[in-house]
């Protein structure tokens, strides 16, 4: 007499398993490990899943998330920052490398530049909001470049010959990313 075997059913994955994922593609994102069509392509995967070897699947190839990456050796530190359902701001005197990243997963961040130190002449910062708003403060004569998907700029004054550049590129899914600039007063 032989006892038929079913396999187990595949468990659901729930709206915060998702939600946990989506951080770790994001983050992943940030750390170069995947450029912006494989972001949007695996985002997709994740939004459709609805198990949790779907979602497995989707980051097989990415590490867990789990530890703490090290500071780099010799580069400046600070080039990450994620806020998850939660706020970040960075403010007052602070180094900002020629490429910075901030990730806000449903909630708000303001990167004010004002007093910031520019390690080079062209900034790059990467921001990703997702169902958050981020705004950016730039300081009097910096020239700023915005593009993306729901970043708006909004930058007032004509900066000087040789200016120090801030590129902002942006994602915003059920966001905003907004870019001010001051007016520059004698």
């Amino acid at each position: 007499m032989s006892v038929e075997q079913h396999p187990a059913p595949a468990l659901r994955a729930s709206d915060r398993d998702r939600d946990e994922m989506l951080v770790r593609l994001h983050t992943a994102f940030a750390e170069g490990r995947l450029d912006e069509p494989e972001l949007d392509e695996r985002i997709d995967l994740v939004l459709a899943a609805r198990t949790h070897d779907e979602l497995g699947a989707v980051a097989a190839d990415l590490p867990s998330g789990r530890a703490v990456p090290a500071a780099p050796r010799g580069g400046p530190v600070g080039r990450f920052q994620i806020a998850y359902k939660s706020s970040v701001t960075r403010a007052g005197r602070w180094r900002l490398p020629e490429r910075f990243t901030a990730v806000v997963y449903k909630g708000s961040g303001t990167l004010d530049l004002r007093s910031a130190e520019l390690d080079g002449p062209v900034t790059t910062l990467r921001v990703f909001a997702y169902k958050s708003t981020v705004e950016i403060i730039v300081p009097p004569g910096v020239r700023v470049e915005a593009d993306g998907l729901g970043v708006s700029a909004e930058v007032h004054g004509d900066p000087p010959a040789g200016a120090p550049v801030v590129h902002v590129r942006g994602y915003a899914y059920k966001g905003a990313i907004r870019v001010k600039g001051l007016i520059s007063r004698p």
